[in-house]
């Protein structure tokens, strides 16, 4: 390998190791991509309680984020939009329009309390060197709740991708509970805007669901579209709608968009139409059905990894067990600490140890005269008395000493000492602490406002071919030799949907199946143009005559086509020196064979009957009938087959070919 080749692949590595950790993948243990994490990171040091202008959270945001400040404005919008975290101010777009949010310096927001009950504890969370290593930003928050589960994400990186789809909060954190518990649980997507999803394929998130719009389908004239799919706008909606109604699929008047705060697209029908026979081709040919396939890839432990969505929710709620644990030992050593430095004030004051200090000349001496102080109430300490300790008691100033309250100070340190009784409790009860804390966060999210918006149903599968109206013309001009529905002059042949398939044999005996087309060159003389379905072909029996050029043998082959590959050219000839003479449909027929007179050649006519001989394979040779040389063909129908010993049939008019 050249030093050239070890440069890039070294490079494009890093590249892509860069864009999946750094960009598009989100990390496990907080459930979010990098810009966004820095974007929370932003909105907690600029936390006040007031609204904060998006340009300027964009503004203190790019001091961590190496990318422009679109990629952050785009990201701080999409995610104010999950109310969740964010509480917004101003125009902030609306996703079932497609709209867009206003300019950064229009709009504010600020964070909710929910973000900080989550996400937010600095003595818990690991901090690294921003990107210019002037700042600090965290490696990623100690998330008490699958973020990633509740929002869903979007990203595509460098030969991976993800996709999971957002779930309900309230059922993720009764998922939670229920796996503290011990309990089985359940969890199936919930989408903002609402609609129809059947999660017989959700396989635990690593499948598809199908979603579909709500119809409101009262009167019979007219639909309504109360609620999209997830992903789709309404003016997708309308596209997709408009687009089937040229096409043929559709036959509707008019539609026209109310959507505003909620949902309302109007289609009007076309004269003859009515709304329970339209649904199914909305489902079959618009956006108001739609199959999402989804894939469940997480940084975890800094690999990505693909996660159910079970995997991913048992993992938070161990992890809640974790850091409640840590944040309860954290909070235990603050007030160990508190509890210690009211007892260093208490002997300090009530002892008269600062007397000691007065006459001493140096700060050696002082030090030492406090040491030597406490030295008798070694045992009332919670530990040894450290240099820090009589540092802090030095700086209390002589108004507090001579104001000091013993009984307040008692009953502060009594205060304390119930706080450390109850966080042991918790320790001790700490699957019991969770849930109480998971209740606590159902509270502060609300039962009305995050209540499931979509609704699970099982779909019937609708076949496209069924629901798909044939009226389309197929036509072919033989003075050009082109077929199809497109073509303006000439025969009519069939009348299709754009999902049929159509079987075509040329003059030259060669047979090829293709969909139904809008313009195909066949050539002239084309001999059959037929559907291509198996129960259509099943019931048509192909009677061939072709003939050795060199010899003028005339050979018969009755076949049915049953089986082909799209648009590959077949014969139903034998490959070498032969030609089509004639091709029928009939189930039975008589032929009428006259030769030519010769010398010695009494009989001049022969007659035969397609009944007498065997219906083969396609790929199979004919039956030689005839030997001498030919005057002329004819065909007539037969009314019934021909039997041994049974009068003469009955014929027909001469069968046009």
């Amino acid at each position: 390998m050249t030093q050239a080749q070890n440069v890039f692949r070294q490079n494009f590595l890093e590249y892509a190791s860069y864009v999946i950790k750094e960009r598009a993948i989100p990390d496990l243990s907080d459930g979010l991509k990098p810009v966004q994490r820095r974007i929370m990171h932003t909105l907690f040091e600029m936390d006040d309680g007031k609204f904060h202008k998006v340009a300027n959270v964009v503004g203190w945001a790019m001091r961590y984020h190496p990318h422009g400040d679109s990629s952050i404005y785009e990201a701080l919008v999409n995610l104010a939009n999950f109310d969740l975290f964010i509480e917004r101010q101003g125009n902030f777009g609306n996703f079932m329009t497609g709209d867009s949010a206003a300019a950064a310096r229009y709009i504010e927001c600020r964070l909710l309390p929910f973000a900080k009950k989550v996400l937010y504890n600095p003595e818990l969370t690991e901090f690294t060197d921003s990107y210019d290593g002037r700042n600090s930003e965290p490696v990623s928050f100690p998330a008490k709740i699958p973020v990633v589960i509740i929002q869903g994400v979007m990203g595509i990186a460098v030969g991976m991708s993800t996709s999971i789809l957002p779930h309900n909060a309230l059922e993720v954190l009764d998922a939670m509970a229920a796996k503290l518990k011990g309990e089985s649980y359940t969890l199936y997507p919930d989408f903002p805007g609402g609609g129809i999803v059947d999660v017989e394929d959700y396989k635990d998130g690593r499948g598809s669901v199908s979603i579909r719009a709500k119809l409101n389908t009262s009167d019979s004239k007219k639909i309504i579209i109360e609620e999209l799919p997830f992903g789709v706008t309404s003016e997708a909606m309308i596209h997709s709608v408009e687009d089937a109604a040229k096409k043929g699929r559709l036959k509707i008047s008019s539609i026209n968009d109310y959507t505003s705060d909620r949902v309302n697209i109007e289609i009007n029908l076309a004269r003859n139409s009515y709304s329970e026979d339209i649904v199914d081709s909305l489902y079959a040919f618009t956006d108001c059905e739609k199959k999402i396939s989804v894939n469940p890839l997480v940084i975890r432990e800094n690999i990505p990894t693909i996660m159910g969505i079970s995997e991913i929710l048992d993992y938070h709620a161990l992890n809640l067990l974790d850091i409640l644990k840590a944040e309860l030992e954290l909070e235990k050593g603050h007030l160990l600490d508190k509890l210690h430095a009211r007892t260093l004030e208490r002997i300090f004051v009530e002892e008269r140890i600062y007397k000691r200090i007065e006459q001493k000349k140096s700060a050696a001496e002082v030090n030492k005269a406090v040491f030597t102080g406490f030295k008798p109430f070694t045992e009332q300490l919670l530990r040894p008395l450290a240099d820090e300790d009589v540092e802090r008691l030095l700086k209390i100033p002589i108004r507090r000493i001579s104001l000091f309250d013993i009984e307040k100070n008692r009953h502060e340190m009594d205060e304390i000492n119930a706080l450390l009784e109850e966080i042991e409790y918790k320790l001790g009860h700490l699957v019991e602490y969770a849930l109480t804390y998971l209740g606590e966060l159902k509270g502060m999210l609300g039962a009305e406002e995050h209540k499931r918006k979509t609704k699970i149903k099982a779909f019937e599968t609708i076949d496209v071919k069924e629901v798909a109206e044939r009226n389309l013309v197929i036509k072919y001009d033989n003075s050009n030799g082109y077929l199809g529905y497109g073509v303006k002059t000439g025969t009519n042949q069939l009348e299709v949907n754009p999902f049929d398939r159509v079987l075509i044999i040329r003059k030259d005996g060669t047979y090829y199946v293709i969909d139904a087309p809008e313009k195909e060159f066949v050539g002239k003389g084309m001999l059959y143009c037929g559907f291509a379905d198996k129960s259509e072909l099943e019931k048509i029996v192909f009677t061939v005559l072709y003939q050795e050029k060199k010899y003028k043998y005339l050979f018969l082959k009755r076949c049915q086509i049953l089986s082909f590959m799209l648009k590959k050219a077949y014969s139903l000839v034998p490959e070498g020196n032969f030609k089509l003479v004639k091709l029928s449909t009939h189930p039975n027929a008589e032929l009428t064979v006259k030769y030519k007179p010769k010398p010695n050649l009494r009989i001049l006519e022969e007659q035969f009957y397609f009944s007498d001989y065997l219906v083969k394979g396609v790929r199979a040779n004919g039956v030689r009938i005839v030997v001498k040389d030919i005057a002329s063909l004819r065909l007539r129908a037969v009314k019934e087959i021909v039997h041994e010993n049974q009068e003469e049939p009955t014929l027909f008019d001469d069968i046009e070919e």
